[in-house]
């Protein structure tokens, strides 16, 4: 028989220590069409993974390129984000470059975002998709509007980031993993394009170009710092980044 003291220190470890295991990702949505989807693509992952000396389930990171068409996802490796796979965005609808601002505009978000468990849809009507979370602070304190901006299959969009159905299989699989091993979310950072000074003089001319010089202070610190995503705020209504 455990005596009371020592009853009350197996429960505070049980509590602390053991718990946290058997509760990660309870919350995460699933379906059997998502479970079947990441039964699917899960080999090819692993052996793609393994040969970049990558784990499955190690935190994801994600970055989206506009006038690139391109969707990157970045896995933590030790302390920095290593670089995983480039995946082809079959469209974010016909209205080109610039922020979305208000709904029905048909614009695809520009920004920093984040996803939580919550956000990953399992019945997307577009196979598979996951919420950016827009509007996000920034977003609201300038007065735009709309919802649902997604990252997700089908390959068509109006607004949202729109993938083939295989490309969203492996994002929602790589994502869904992270998740389930323990991330609190995972970070998308969404670019008009690489900015780089030679790209954004080729904008200077842009009406948004004092909004990308921001999105570029975000976009260097990560590219400067060993690739680590920052932690980004707002204050005086722009982002501001600092190390997590």
């Amino acid at each position: 028989m455990i005596p009371p003291g020592k009853r009350f220190f197996v429960f505070w470890v049980i509590l602390i220590y053991i718990l946290p295991y058997f509760l990660q990702g309870q919350d995460l949505p699933s379906s059997e069409r998502s479970r079947q989807a990441i039964n699917r693509v899960r080999p090819s992952l692993q052996r793609a993974l393994a040969e970049q000396n990558l784990q499955w389930g190690a935190p994801v990171f994600m970055r989206i390129f506009k006038q690139e068409m391109q969707l990157e996802i970045w896995l933590k490796q030790d302390s920095r984000f290593q670089h995983f796979k480039t995946y082809t965005i079959c469209t974010y609808g016909r209205q080109g470059l610039g922020p979305k601002l208000r709904q029905g505009d048909g614009k695809a978000p520009e920004g920093f975002y984040y996803v939580t468990p919550n956000r990953l849809n399992p019945l997307s009507r577009f196979h598979l998709s996951f919420n950016l979370g827009y509007p996000n602070s920034y977003d609201r304190l300038h007065g735009r509007t709309g919802g649902a901006l997604m990252v997700h299959g089908s390959c068509v969009s109006i607004g949202c980031y729109a993938m083939t159905d295989a490309g969203i299989e492996e994002i929602y699989a790589t994502a869904d993993a992270a998740l389930r091993n323990g991330q609190p979310f995972f970070r998308v950072h969404i670019f008009p394009f690489r900015l780089t000074n030679a790209h954004l003089t080729n904008h200077q001319d842009s009406t948004w170009l004092d909004f990308w010089i921001n999105l570029k202070q975000g976009y260097d610190f990560f590219e400067n710092n060993g690739h680590l995503p920052p932690d980004v705020q707002v204050r005086d209504s722009t982002y501001i980044f600092d190390h997590p």
